[in-house]
């Protein structure tokens, strides 16, 4: 099963917007890891038609807050539906469990150890500053965060967050993530 893990990073921040007006934020950067290829790379938009075929040929996308916030974004940008494509999104995930939202950061410190470099308004000012390799930087860690917490959740049916200063388990059904390779139905909206 081919899994392709990302994460988006924008331009423009909500506090200048609507607080829920996707239509005007706009992408600098996406960052994905390959399951196929186990790389880690990133596209800004001249760099999209690199992106598309990779995606095409997922069985599967995986993000956080990915259904809600990235795959609307970045479905602007793209010829097709990539909400046709079959995707798992870990926040959704953590809130069914849960009943609330919780932060990647949290996710990360309980569960895997380690904290993020930075937060989504400073990737924008790094962007806006032309620190390219800078916001490059942030999201491939992003992905790379997302894609330990979905492993982490493969092999142990549990995610941890933080809860002031301690960590609490939680029991997580993941009999739904995997799918056998050619049992998925086809989601391709391109020829690719």
């Amino acid at each position: 099963m081919r899994v392709v893990t990302f994460d988006i990073e924008t331009a423009n921040a909500f506090p200048s917007l609507a607080r829920n007006d996707l239509s005007r934020m706009e992408v600098s950067i996406v960052g994905i890891h390959d399951s196929e290829t186990d790389e880690y790379t990133s596209y800004t938009k001249e760099e999209f038609p690199q992106l598309w075929p990779i995606l095409e040929r997922a069985d599967m996308l995986i993000g956080f807050n990915s259904d809600t916030f990235d795959i609307p974004i970045l479905n602007r940008y793209y010829p097709g539906d990539l909400s046709s494509i079959r995707s798992l999104d870990l926040l959704v995930e953590v809130q069914k469990v849960l009943g609330r939202r919780v932060r990647l950061q949290s996710l990360a410190e309980a569960t895997l150890k380690k904290g993020k470099g930075g937060n989504g308004l400073q990737a924008v000012e790094w962007w806006q500053q032309g620190l390219i390799d800078k916001v490059r930087k942030y999201c491939l860690e992003d992905v790379k965060i997302t894609r330990e917490l979905y492993d982490y959740a493969l092999k142990h049916g549990a995610l941890k967050y933080k809860d002031l200063n301690s960590a609490r388990e939680f029991k997580i059904d993941t009999s739904s993530w995997s799918v056998e390779p050619g049992a998925t139905t086809m989601t391709h909206t391109l020829p690719f």
